[in-house]
């Protein structure tokens, strides 16, 4: 019987997600799985943390939590949100922005990978059917 499709996607995208985990960690940021899963959702202007948690499928003390240990890490910044003085914005630091270089770098390498293994055709296809699917998965999109 073969896979769902469902965990023939997820197969990959968790293939991609521990090797990255493990370059930036080598490269010196260290972040868990947890974090980098939240971290990943936070916006180029900065996000709310209800919006965050919303957005990662956790409560927002867990959300919380998970903030508060990148934050000790160097990775974000609480700010007041121009918006609305009584809310905070989480935001990205040099340190966060250098890790994402880090791991971008990794992403695109993998990419690359695949995109050999699959051929330059296949790999158009999919990208395509995957952007697809998206207008109708992706409620952040």
């Amino acid at each position: 019987m073969q896979p769902s499709l469902g965990v023939l996607l997820f197969i990959p995208y968790r293939h991609m997600e521990q090797r990255i985990l493990q370059t930036v960690e080598a490269a010196g940021y260290p972040i868990t799985l947890a974090q980098a899963r939240l971290f990943q959702r936070i916006d180029e202007q900065g996000s709310r943390l209800t919006r965050l948690a919303e957005a990662a499928q956790v409560t927002k003390q867990t959300a919380g939590y998970l903030v508060d240990q990148l934050e000790d890490a160097g990775y974000v910044q609480r700010s007041a949100d121009p918006d609305d003085s009584r809310a905070k914005l989480v935001t990205i630091t040099e340190r966060g922005r250098a890790g994402i270089a880090v791991a971008r770098q990794k992403e695109e390498a993998i990419e690359a990978e695949w995109a050999a293994h699959l051929g330059p055709r296949a790999s158009r296809q999919l990208r395509a059917a995957l952007v697809r699917l998206r207008e109708i998965t992706d409620p952040y999109a």
